[in-house]
């Protein structure tokens, strides 16, 4: 079992980012995290072995963050975004601070299925396989939304 737990700190950093590709904001980001990895740890038996441990990491991320929206939304609540004054009175690299902020602002403006795509190709690596395999979706639907999310990313960041 320690050797699930090693693999599941190892994978950590990757679920992070993906996490706050899904949530936009560190707060939720946090949370979602920590739901995903409360999850795996009590279904550590129905990890089949040979299975990819980040791929179905990816998966279950993606399936509470889908309950986790859908429960938010039944309830009515409301959250501040958290964003806002994320960079106040921080000093020095300023101009790649702004660069890196307007790529976040323009990946999180794509709709959930493009930022999704776009999240697990081309910033955690994963192939086109098994991107369509964690979102569930057929090979050529995931490269219509990543060529759609590429598009509108760039047409945002007014790069050719």
């Amino acid at each position: 079992m320690a050797a699930f737990e090693d693999d599941l700190l190892a994978l950590l950093p990757r679920l992070r980012r993906f996490a706050r590709a899904l949530a936009r904001n560190p707060a939720d980001a946090d949370d979602l995290c920590q739901v995903a990895l409360e999850k795996a740890l009590l279904g550590r038996a129905s990890s089949h072995p040979g299975t990819r441990m980040d791929s179905w990491m990816y998966r279950i991320m993606r399936n509470s963050w889908i309950d986790m929206t859908r429960s938010r939304r039944r309830a009515g609540e409301t959250f501040v975004d958290a964003d806002a004054g994320l960079h106040v009175g921080a000093d020095g690299g300023a101009e790649a601070r702004v660069a890196l902020s307007e790529v976040d602002a323009a990946l999180h403006a794509l709709p959930d299925e493009q930022r999704e795509a776009v999240a697990l190709v081309l910033i955690e690596g994963l192939a086109y396989k098994e991107a369509a395999a964690v979102l569930d979706v057929p090979m050529g639907t995931l490269t219509s939304r990543l060529v759609r999310g590429r598009q509108a990313l760039m047409a945002q960041l007014g790069e050719e």
